[in-house]
């Protein structure tokens, strides 16, 4: 978790923002990024998050950053309308589904590389529940936020998975000494 937590005001804007975001492109209106006056500094500065779309529970569109390169209000706006609109798995949110969306926001921390020799070392190193994690070869690379581990709780199936969204075969973290690094989030919902 970050260690300069938003306050709840900030939180509010941040969620407007993807809120006001996923309805505008929804509806095919003009996607204009949200204005700065007024906003507070916290959300001027750099950030990365990833915005999660679900309907009653189910996933339906999640994308962001793994790295921050633009201010946090302007990351959340794009990747709120990313996620209703380019995430691959799914077809574009329409209109009608906007009541039943509920929007999650995932404020990431810098990934750190962690190092380890081999599966067990691997495994022995991971925190479930607090790690993201990012498994990295070459120009191939998948992530998992924390919230993943409520699903997929054992850490051997947490990085099979992983491997798998990756492209690569689900044990290929067992044979393979893979780039792998972690990051927390702060994560807040409607």
């Amino acid at each position: 978790m970050p260690d300069n937590l938003l306050s709840a005001t900030e939180r509010t804007i941040l969620l407007t923002t993807a809120r006001d975001a996923i309805t505008r492109a929804a509806n095919h209106q003009a996607l204009t990024p949200p204005s700065h006056q007024g906003v507070p500094s916290a959300l001027l500065q750099e950030g990365a998050s990833f915005v999660t779309l679900t309907i009653d529970g189910d996933l339906r569109g999640c994308i962001g950053a793994l790295e921050a390169y633009q201010p946090l209000l302007d990351d959340v706006w794009e990747h709120a309308i990313a996620a209703a609109m380019e995430d691959y798995r799914f077809r574009p949110v329409q209109p009608y589904e906007l009541s039943r969306i509920r929007i999650e926001i995932s404020r990431l921390t810098a990934p750190v590389k962690l190092d380890y020799k081999g599966s067990d070392d691997l495994l022995s190193k991971l925190q479930p529940n607090v790690d993201g994690v990012i498994l990295r070869e070459g120009r191939h690379r998948a992530t998992f936020l924390p919230q993943v581990w409520e699903k997929l709780p054992r850490p051997e199936d947490f990085l099979t998975h992983l491997c798998l969204k990756m492209g690569a075969p689900g044990d290929y973290w067992q044979i393979k000494v893979l780039e792998v690094s972690t990051y927390r989030v702060e994560e807040f919902h409607e």
